[in-house]
């Protein structure tokens, strides 16, 4: 062992208690006549069996051993001397039977009950109690003797944590005070105290006899809470289990994310809200037995990723789902949580291909816990917040909360994106990456037009742009949209054709002509090499040409199961390499930099993997 505090104090105890027990040790040790030595024995082996067959204390699960009453009795009827001598003999036959636990822990066992015996001996004498008596009127030295014999195992074992762990005073008095402990401490005290005088009783008539009758009643109350305790944990565990899901439920993942922030000492934890895409829509597709099925089964899924992990995973509500991530940073939730989305993605369950991503699927909002924070709502309404955006983005993504971003998207043309957003919907029926995808383009069009000098005119139509670009795909055949291969020159022709239909669907709605050359040109290129017109240079709207790069950006992004894509890293990258040629490279560097300082969470695991 090395020279720390409590090592020290470790080899303290052991030399002081052991000098002690030497001290006190019988001159006469091998003249002992044949009826103390079968007390001894018989003594040695009660204690034996009592550590296996302890009771079970039934609220916390910490157990009590009753070989306390053993020593203590032995002391109050024979002495000093058949006591220790009982210790010595037990402690060795421990040795051989616990060979696996340190030398050191034996050591200091033994010595830690040699002071506490000897201390209750010499507080017996001093207080008036009398060797051999069974006459309790006086009750006094028995209760003064069981007082020092559990202050000395108490301080001493305490102590030895305190400079293990070194607590703060704040946590020292937090768990000095709490009721269950002292109630324990207090039963303990108790119950070491009648065992011990009933068996004192027991001895002075029968020794082997009642000894005897002792293992007895003991055994049977180490059953006895045994079986208390094991229903309880059954019952504890029924009250804190979602029935259909196995997984938490509410109440407790509440309560565990409120001890977690009582708890805090400025380690990272964090909040994740999940929630399982177009549930009602499975629902009615293939009813509600079937719903609870696909929930038993998110359950069971989320169980396998969490179960190695020192997560909470509970069912939050409905087909919303709650955990929390102990030790853990908003970077490796994130990454963490993308894994087992994707995994879930690629897990077929029968019935979801009514679904418009034609999997199970989930949007995910993360927060982090702050200093500050000031309860278990404040990281849940921002984690729902979160959730809220990842479900705006087109679902099946997971978001992090961030304290400067807008979640109510609260323009003064909020009416207007309302509007399109009903144009848009019908994309949730013919093709859901469409939408997804036209979400998130908008999201990051909200984002970039904040740094670029424009009007307030020009971050309004670029907005609205952005959101309905793609609104011309409605008219192109869902088989083309939604091949997996690569399209053929028909395909191809028909596919270019969207920029076209989307022009003239929006031109019949009067109100937003300025929008048309976002939605006609967003795939013309900056070396004139792009479609419907080859126009090049300035000759492409500047409103265009920013589009063309978020537009672009997203493409190479977008992520559909079964399907490989670039990473932000990797289109930052073609990014930079087609400024000039494909885009305008005065918005190339701006976008970039809106991205390494808005999604740096999804940059670092990138990194990390």
């Amino acid at each position: 062992m090395s020279l720390k505090p409590q090592n020290v104090y470790i080899a303290f105890i052991c030399l002081f208690g052991t000098g002690l027990f030497a001290y006190h040790l019988p001159p006469s040790l091998g003249t002992e006549d044949l009826s103390n030595w079968v007390i001894i024995y018989t003594l040695v082996g009660s204690i034996l069996l009592l550590n296996h067959f302890n009771i079970i204390i039934p609220l916390s699960g910490n157990t009590l051993s009753m070989d306390s009453s053993i020593y203590l009795a032995g002391l109050f009827l024979f002495g000093l001397k058949i006591p220790l001598l009982t210790l010595a003999l037990s402690g060795l036959v421990f040795l051989f039977i616990q060979f696996k636990l340190a030398w050191w822990k034996h050591l200091f066992n033994f010595a830690n009950y040699s002071l506490m015996l000897i201390s209750t001996y010499y507080v017996f004498i001093l207080t008036g109690g009398t060797v051999g008596a069974t006459d309790f009127s006086n009750i006094l030295p028995y209760m003064a003797s069981l007082t020092v014999y559990f202050f000395f195992n108490v301080v001493i074992m305490w102590f030895y944590f305190y400079l293990a762990r070194r607590p703060s005073l704040k946590t020292i008095l937090r768990e000095a005070t709490q009721k269950q402990i002292l109630s324990e401490v207090f039963a303990s005290y108790v119950s070491t105290l009648v065992l011990s005088l009933v068996l004192t009783i027991l001895l002075s008539q029968e020794p082997i006899f009642g000894i005897f009758l002792f293992i007895i009643l003991a055994v049977m109350l180490s059953f006895a809470f045994r079986n208390f305790f094991n229903l309880y944990k059954e019952e504890e565990a029924k009250a804190k289990m979602d029935f259909l899901t196995g997984l938490y439920n509410h109440g407790y993942f509440k309560l565990r994310l409120d001890e977690l922030l009582s708890e805090n000492r400025g380690r990272s934890f964090c909040v994740a809200l999940l929630d399982l895409d177009d549930f009602k829509k499975f629902n009615d597709a293939n009813g509600h037995v079937k719903g609870d099925e696909l929930l038993k089964f998110f359950g069971k899924f989320m169980n396998e990723k969490t179960r190695d992990l020192p997560c909470i995973a509970a069912r939050y509500g409905g087909e919303e789902f709650g955990i929390i991530l102990p030790d853990t940073s908003k970077r490796e939730a994130l990454s963490f949580l993308n894994k087992v989305r994707k995994e879930l993605n690629n897990t077929y369950f029968p019935g979801t291909e009514v679904s418009p991503l034609g999997c199970i699927s989930f949007s995910g909002g993360i927060v982090e816990f702050e200093k500050g924070t000031y309860s278990s709502a404040e990281l849940l309404s921002k984690a729902d917040k979160a959730l809220y955006f990842a479900k705006a983005q087109g679902k099946n993504n997971i978001q992090v909360y961030k304290e400067d971003h807008h979640y109510q998207q609260e323009f003064q043309y909020a009416e207007e994106i309302d509007a399109l957003e009903q144009q848009l919907q019908i994309f949730l029926s013919k093709d859901i990456y469409t939408y997804q995808h036209s979400k998130r383009v908008y999201s990051y069009a909200v984002e970039m037009s904040e740094r670029l000098n424009l009007s307030s005119e020009e971050k309004r139509t670029l907005i609205l742009g952005a959101l309905i670009h793609d609104i011309g795909k409605l008219e192109i055949p869902r088989d083309v949209i939604n091949k997996k291969g690569k399209l053929d020159a028909h395909e191809w022709e028909m596919m270019k054709k969207h920029v076209i239909y989307g022009k003239e669907i929006i031109a019949s709605i009067k109100k937003y002509d300025e929008l048309l050359p976002l939605i006609e040109l967003h795939h013309e290129r900056y070396d004139g090499k792009g479609y419907p017109y080859g126009l090049k240079e300035n000759n492409i709207p500047k409103l265009a040409r920013i589009l063309c790069v978020i537009d672009s950006f997203d493409a190479m992004t977008t992520e559909r199961p079964y399907q490989k894509t670039k990473s932000f890293s990797e289109a930052i990258k073609e990014l930079r390499e087609c400024a000039g040629k494909q885009f305008d490279a005065q918005y190339v560097e701006p976008f970039i930099h809106m991205i390494e300082e808005n999604y740096q969470d999804k940059l670092d695991i990138e990194r990390a993997v």
